[in-house]
């Protein structure tokens, strides 16, 4: 194989427009082929890098395909994706939600590349997502769906123990995301998901 025809992980990001560290994860996970050479510096070949970003946008572009609003008169639920690499707040946020007697789906991820794959396959129409994980964080996540304007729709939260001035240093919280502090107010997050989801009835309702 030619040097022209391989990459960098730099490069690889570049083509992408993600971060050298989601590279990697993708490389680690098996995704994106790569090698490493004598030096210990990993080598890309850019056919593969193509094929993924053009995989990538096929996935998205197949899940944002418009969904119907009814099936046989009843209003689909409104479906929530939480990212979150504690299984006990998984847990959590499983047993409280289910408790509130919203229409919903309910479903998880444990890291940020879990999610940008289930995003791809299944756009959700709520997003609660966790700041600190390793790998793809959370606002990795949230930045790449801020930048696609067919996920715009999409309801968004950040949850997290971070404080004010380290939410600041890292760029503060998006506009038109939701932030919520960990220990989340569980009567706060029932009444933002009941907002989502009335939200998610007004848009599904016949003209």
């Amino acid at each position: 194989m030619q040097a022209a025809d391989v990459c960098t992980t730099q490069k690889a990001a570049e083509i992408l427009g993600i971060s050298v560290t989601s590279v990697q994860q993708l490389v680690e996970a098996g995704v994106i082929e790569a090698w490493k050479t004598k030096g210990g510096h990993r080598r890309i070949p850019l056919a593969a890098v193509h094929a993924y970003k053009s995989n990538y946008a096929q996935h998205s572009q197949d899940a944002r395909a418009p969904r119907p609003a009814r099936q046989s008169g009843a209003m689909l639920p409104a479906s929530i994706l939480v990212i979150e690499d504690n299984p006990m707040e998984r847990a959590l946020y499983q047993k409280q939600i289910t408790s509130w007697g919203l229409q919903v789906s309910l479903r998880f991820c444990e890291n940020g590349y879990q999610a940008l794959m289930e995003i791809a396959r299944d756009q959700p129409d709520i997003l609660l997502a966790d700041i600190i994980m390793e790998g793809i964080d959370g606002y990795e996540v949230i930045r790449t769906i801020l930048d696609d304007p067919l996920l715009a729709d999409m309801h968004i939260a950040m949850l997290s123990s971070l404080s004010p001035e380290e939410l600041d240093a890292r760029g503060g919280v998006p506009q038109g995301v939701v932030f919520f502090a960990k220990p989340v107010n569980y009567d706060e997050l029932r009444g933002y998901l009941r907002a989502c989801c009335a939200t998610h009835a007004r848009r599904g309702a016949p003209a």
